[in-house]
């Protein structure tokens, strides 16, 4: 992964201080105890230090960026030697100045004058700092890219599936409202009942769908109140089988997604079928799963029912591309049973 010149991050001011501070006591102390003269090993970090900074941001700040990260690597290559071996001149000549004449008292012997051994191992040990420090940074650079990666692939996530939930609601109350208005045509005395059911379904729908993971105990009392719905608009003919097992409470799941297979079936189920409909809905509690299945009758209509087999709605597909991006493949497994007369949703959701 290359970053964009653009993209390189700054480390705080606090860190480098400390780096530099902490390399300059450490090798201050190593050399001194090599030599036995902490005074000479002071000094000659002193004058060595600058230098290692001066190369190391070079390469950091000029040379990576505009030359490693165009692409242009003879030139890389060329320029930090170029830049390594001057230093080692003006490193050996502020030495032999301002501190001693025998230079390099920890090679083979030491020099008054600058030899090709003298600058091959001070060119190789200004090359090792430079490698470590720039590996260093680099790496602050992945961790903050992937990162920040990370943190916008998160928000792109939650974007969706904000997104997803906002069409949950209107697709709902807009089939819910369609069958108010056909009973206000027909001036049933059930519509008041029916918009006061609505209103508490609107209520759940507004403040307790925010959250990222509802109580399962709430969210069956909403389809509760969504079946007492359907139960005053159908009335005889409509019979529901709901049976419920197991220690619901304390078990949290996405707000809507079970709700929403409810909605499916009545569309589908009840909706478009015409004499007595059944509905079967189970929601069974097991340790940290839930094991919910319904089943409703398919459509009577034979126009109904091609289009059933070509698409179980906005819905079905809503709550699949819900549970892709609210959870992890192994928490959860969506099941249809598409049979002769009988349509069939299984799903099996931790809950915990």
């Amino acid at each position: 992964m290359i970053l964009n010149t653009g993209k390189l991050y700054r480390i705080p001011l606090r860190y480098h201080i400390i780096f530099w501070l902490t390399y300059f006591i450490f090798n201050t102390f190593r050399w001194g105890s090599y030599f036995n003269d902490y005074v000479y090993s002071l000094k000659t970090n002193l004058l060595g230090f600058p230098i290692h900074m001066t190369l190391c941001y070079l390469n950091i700040l000029i040379l990576m960026p505009y030359l490693v990260y165009q692409k242009k690597y003879a030139l890389y290559v060329i320029s930090i030697l170029s830049a390594i071996f001057i230093m080692v001149i003006v490193k050996f000549n502020m030495t032999y100045l301002f501190i001693t004449h025998e230079v390099w008292p920890e090679g083979p012997e030491t020099i008054d004058k600058l030899t090709l051994n003298y600058t091959i191992d001070m060119m190789m040990g200004e090359l090792y700092v430079i490698t470590f420090v720039t590996a260093i940074k680099i790496t602050f650079d992945l961790l903050k890219e992937q990162k920040r990666a990370t943190d916008l692939q998160k928000t792109q996530l939650e974007t969706e599936l904000l997104f997803l939930k906002s069409q949950i609601s209107p697709h709902f109350f807009f089939n819910t409202l369609n069958n108010i208005y056909s009973l206000s045509v027909e001036k049933s005395n059930k519509t008041p009942k029916i918009v006061l059911k609505l209103a508490e379904l609107m209520r759940y729908m507004l403040y307790e769908t925010k959250t990222k993971r509802q109580t399962l105990a709430n969210e069956i009392l909403c389809i509760q109140n969504y079946l007492d719905l359907e139960r005053i608009r159908n009335d005889e003919r409509l019979e529901i089988n709901m049976s419920i097992s197991g220690d619901i409470h304390n078990k949290k799941i996405a707000p809507v997604i079970l709700l929403t297979f409810i909605e499916n079936a009545f569309k589908h189920g009840v909706n478009k079928n015409t004499g007595k409909v059944k509905i079967d809905i189970s929601f069974k509690v097991k340790e940290e799963h839930l094991y919910f299945s319904i089943s409703n009758p398919k459509p009577e209509i034979t126009m109904h029912t091609d289009n059933f087999n070509k698409s179980s709605g906005i819905g079905i597909e809503n709550v699949k591309k819900r549970l892709e991006l609210g959870y992890n493949k192994s928490d959860y497994t969506l099941s249809f049973k598409n049979k002769k007369d009988i349509f069939a949703v299984k799903l099996v959701i931790k809950v915990v």
